[in-house]
């Protein structure tokens, strides 16, 4: 059977309208299930696309996710290195200390985690490309104009790892790698929280 499109629905509840008060009826009754029809099939449509987002990132397995969050955690130690000379603001010098201390406890709790694993898995913190340039890039900044960066490199960094360790919490293939990203999320969030309340003035 031929779907109705809304166009047809339309012209048939005025070609029915002189016909008595049961052909209205009937039409107003195919233009809502034409409604109706076009509703779900668009959420359908939607809820495809969602899913066909999620297979394009999938969790990654136990090397993968070890070595992602080691790049993480060398990456931000080098940033808040570079915060200590410099960062202008007391205040952002104070989180780049924290982050300095917790990224190191975060790294070896992964290195821990990861040796636990069947076999071993040797974390790589080798900071991709894209980490080095940014890094340079913010060795470049002086005062307020780092400050600025900074934090919001910051935000952007915290958000990254919280993604990578909530899907390895949730669907992760190693139980001990598991059980470290289960325990490093309340940190991260702390750390997201703490960057965010930076960002205003």
């Amino acid at each position: 059977m031929k779907a109705v499109t809304p166009l047809a629905a339309a012209v048939l509840a005025l070609s029915l309208a002189a016909c008595g008060p049961k052909a209205e009826q009937a039409a107003d009754e195919t233009i809502n299930t034409t409604s109706e029809t076009i509703t779900d099939v668009g959420n359908a449509a939607s809820n495809a696309l969602d899913a066909a987002g999620d297979a394009l990132q999938p969790t990654p397995n136990g090397q993968s996710f070890a070595d992602s969050a080691a790049k993480s955690d060398a990456f931000e130690i080098a940033a808040a290195k570079l915060a200590l000379t410099n960062a202008s603001s007391a205040r952002i010098k104070a989180f780049a200390n924290d982050m300095i201390k917790a990224h190191a406890a975060s790294t070896a709790k992964i290195e821990a985690a990861a040796a636990k694993a069947r076999p071993a898995i040797t974390p790589d913190p080798a900071l991709t490309g894209e980490q080095n340039d940014d890094l340079t890039d913010l060795g470049k900044l002086k005062g307020a104009d780092f400050d600025k960066a900074y934090i919001a490199g910051q935000i952007d960094a915290h958000d990254d790892a919280l993604e990578l360790m909530e899907n390895f919490a949730k669907d992760g293939d190693v139980a001990s790698l598991k059980t470290a990203a289960s325990e490093i999320i309340p940190v991260v969030k702390k750390h997201l929280d703490m960057a965010k309340a930076l960002e205003k003035p």
